[in-house]
C-alpha cells in the first residue's frame, strides 16, 4: 500500500476526529490525511475493536493513532489496526493529559527516546503500512533544542521516515490538556532548524496553524502542515486543499451540498441506533462566517439531542441558511 500524501492532514483530537466526524470531513476534502482519536493499546488489545477501529472505506486515505509505552502491545496493536484497512498508524508521544501520564505514554514518553524507539521498531516489524510518531518539542523542564533532535534521532534509526511535530512544550504538571494547547509558545523555527539538520526525514508542522495561507507558509521549511482545532471548528476551511495542494481540477461541493452528501449517511447510522447527536455535533461550524450561521447552529443544538431525533433536524438547520456556492467557484 502506498503511503499516503501528509502534504496537508487533520489532527488526531480527542472527542472530536470520530469516524463520524472523519466521514463528515472527507465529504470536503478528498485528499487531506485524516486521524482517528487517539486509541490506547489496552482499549485495542482488550475491547470491542470494532467499535473502536470500525470506519468507512470513503474515509481513506486515514491513519490510526495508538497511546501505549510497551513495545510487544504496541506491535500487536498496529497489527490489528492494519488488518482493519488503515493507512499508516502513528504512537502518540505528545498528549499531555493525566491519565495518559498514569500510563506512561503521551507526552511523558519525550523524556525516554530510547524507548520510543524499540516502540517503533516492534511495530514496523509487525506491519507493513508506514509508522510514524507524533510528539511536542519538550516537556516539563526538558530544553527542546536538545530534546527534538534526540527524539529525531531515536525515531529515524528505528526505522521511522515521518515525525509530526506540534511546535509546543507540554508541561506535565500544572497545566491542563487545554492550557497545553495554547500557553507554552510556539517554536516553529526549531522545527525548521530540525528539517535542516535531517532532511532525510520527513517533518509535518502542527500547532497553531489557523489558515491555509499559514500551512502553506510553513511548507517553505517543512514537508507538509497538520491542522488542529482550526478544521474542527471551521471544517469548511479544507475545501480549498484539493485545489490548492494537490492539484485537483474537480471544484469542491458546496456547504449545502457537503449536507446533502451527508445525509445518507446519517440515515444509515441512525437505523443502526446512533443517536443524531452523535453525527450532527461535528457540522456546527460548516457555515462560520456565513449569514444564517447562528441559527443553523442553535437549531441544531437544540433538537438533535432529543429522542427520536432525525435527518429533518438538519434539513430544517439547512433551510435557515441561504444556498451558497463552492469555495473556488468565482476563481
Amino acid at each position: 500500500m502506498a503511503a499516503p500524501s501528509k502534504t496537508i492532514s487533520v489532527a488526531p483530537m480527542m472527542d472530536w476526529t470520530d469516524r463520524h466526524d472523519r466521514f463528515f470531513l472527507r465529504l470536503i476534502s478528498r485528499r487531506a490525511l485524516l486521524y482517528t482519536e487517539m486509541v490506547t493499546t489496552g482499549a485495542v488489545l482488550h475491547g470491542d475493536r470494532k467499535r473502536l477501529l470500525g470506519f468507512d472505506p470513503s474515509e481513506h486515505p486515514v491513519a490510526v493513532q495508538l497511546g501505549g509505552s510497551e513495545p510487544a502491545e504496541l506491535a500487536e496493536a498496529a497489527r490489528i489496526a492494519e488488518g482493519f484497512g488503515y493507512d499508516e498508524v502513528n504512537l502518540n508521544v505528545g498528549c499531555p493529559s493525566d491519565r495518559v501520564q498514569s500510563g506512561r505514554f503521551g507526552a511523558c514518553l519525550m523524556l525516554e527516546p530510547d524507548l520510543v524507539a524499540r516502540c517503533v521498531e516492534a511495530m514496523r516489524v509487525a506491519v507493513s503500512i508506514p509508522v510514524t510518531v507524533k510528539c511536542r518539542i519538550g516537556v516539563d523542564d526538558q530544553e527542546p533544542e536538545e530534546a527534538l533532535p534526540a527524539m529525531a534521532r531515536a525515531v529515524r534509526e528505528a526505522g521511522c521516515e515521518t515525525l509530526i511535530v506540534h511546535a509546543r512544550k507540554a508541561w506535565l504538571q500544572g497545566l491542563s490538556p487545554k492550557e497545553n494547547r495554547d500557553i507554552p509558545p510556539l517554536d516553529y523555527p526549531l522545527v525548521y532548524r530540525l528539517k535542516q539538520a535531517m532532511p532525510e526525514l520527513e517533518i509535518i508542522i502542527n500547532g497553531g496553524i489557523t489558515t491555509l495561507d499559514e500551512a502553506e507558509a510553513h511548507l517553505a521549511y517543512v514537508d507538509g502542515a497538520m491542522l488542529g482545532r482550526a478544521a474542527y471548528q471551521n471544517p469548511y476551511l479544507l475545501a480549498e486543499v484539493d485545489t490548492r495542494f494537490y492539484g485537483e481540477a474537480r471544484p469542491p461541493l458546496s456547504r449545502h451540498e457537503v449536507l446533502e452528501a451527508f445525509l445518507p449517511y446519517v440515515q444509515r447510522e441512525l437505523a443502526q441506533g446512533t443517536h443524531l447527536h452523535a453525527m450532527s455535533r461535528h457540522i456546527l461550524g460548516l457555515f462560520q462566517g456565513q449569514p444564517g450561521a447562528r441559527a443553523f447552529r442553535r437549531h441544531i443544538s437544540e433538537n438533535a439531542p432529543r429522542p427520536g431525533a432525525g435527518v429533518d433536524v438538519i434539513r430544517d438547520a439547512m433551510a435557515l441558511v441561504p444556498r451558497d456556492q463552492p469555495v473556488l467557484a468565482a476563481q
